[in-house]
């Protein structure tokens, strides 16, 4: 059964509607200052005070653990508390869960970029744009909280009690990095580019190269299973990949390599090398202008929860908007109805 301390938790997530527990109050006192100071740090720092950059990791660290905590809280309900009480209460928990994932690596992200982020004010939203409670003004203090069509997806009917990291790429994870080839993706992904420019090169290559300060990992007990990336300014992007990245990987994998070797995966691999061969649609100059910045997402087939999609698809746009950002756009096959159906159900 839940703990003491956790029932002491759950009390003071939900405590009153404008009267925070203890721990919702440290949450968002972490919250608010991490996000006023986060000019101090960067790399390499961009400040000459050292002290506020300890001061700064200092407290990120401390708000981790507290967004850890209240996760771990959430998986234990699910796994403890009676149906009745479940269905009553999950609603609420899973929206604290999801926002705190997207604020987490939010802060991460503050305090591993190279660039110093000019944080947008978002302006006064109306009042019916945010919920009352914890839920609303963590959604205030993410540079996209007036965008409240982004924050609202009802629950889902079968409860899951599985953990989620959600991070930004970080240099650990650039093992393998051959050049800015396709092989440079988070450590999970590694066994399946041992051969050929497959799926996750397809996807991440170009982000991984040119963009990967916009770049987040989503994880489970399993590894990784998500990922976000995007680019600031897609014209540019979108120029450097055709002028630069995509003649390197066509000078690695010439159109022959898929014609030779065993059978045994030949198509994909034929495939694969096709993909990147084959010329890119170009984007209509009135999208740049009105959506400046480009998005990608995917998950895993057994990431069910879209809470954690949805958390992905925060965290990115709110990178991309502190630094300027005021639109986005993705690239869909037509015929990838897998894609269009996650899309679709982000919303």
């Amino acid at each position: 059964p839940l703990t003491l301390e956790e029932v002491r938790m759950l009390v003071e997530l939900f405590y009153l509607p404008y009267h925070h527990g203890a721990l919702a109050q440290e949450l968002l006192e972490h919250f608010r200052w991490l996000r006023s100071n986060s000019l101090s740090v960067g790399v390499p720092p961009t400040a000459p005070d050292a002290c506020g950059g300890t001061q700064w990791r200092g407290r990120a660290q401390s708000f981790q653990l507290l967004c850890a905590r209240t996760c771990r809280l959430h998986s234990r309900f699910v796994s403890t508390a009676g149906r009745a009480l479940l269905y009553d209460l999950h609603p609420y928990l899973w929206d604290i869960r999801n926002m705190l994932l997207a604020a987490s690596a939010f802060v991460l992200w503050l305090g591993c970029q190279s660039i110093t982020a000019p944080i947008l004010l978002a302006r006064d939203a109306e009042p019916w744009a945010r919920r009352g409670g914890l839920f609303g003004e963590l959604q205030a203090l993410l540079p996209v909280g007036n965008s409240c069509d982004l924050f609202y997806h009802p629950p889902p009917l079968f409860p899951s009690s599985q953990l989620y990291l959600l991070r930004p790429l970080l240099p650990l994870d650039k093992l393998g990095h051959e050049g800015g080839s396709c092989s440079e993706v988070p450590q999970g992904f590694q066994a399946q580019l041992s051969r050929a420019p497959t799926l996750p090169g397809r996807l991440l290559g170009s982000f991984l190269s040119l963009s990967p300060e916009y770049t987040f990992v989503l994880e489970d007990e399993g590894g990784p299973c998500g990922y976000a990336a995007g680019a600031l300014h897609a014209e540019g992007f979108l120029q450097q990949r055709d002028s630069s990245w995509l003649p390197a990987i066509r000078h690695k994998y010439p159109p022959d390599l898929g014609t030779g070797g065993s059978a045994l995966g030949q198509d994909a691999l034929e495939e694969a090398v096709l993909f990147f061969h084959a010329e890119p649609l170009a984007v209509p100059q009135p999208v740049l202008r009105r959506f400046p910045s480009l998005v990608q997402l995917g998950t895993a087939p057994r990431v069910l929860d879209v809470g954690a999609s949805r958390s992905l698809a925060l965290c990115l746009l709110s990178a991309l908007r502190a630094n300027g950002s005021r639109g986005v756009f993705c690239q869909v096959s037509d015929a990838d109805r897998q894609q269009l159906s996650f899309y679709s159900k982000l919303g």
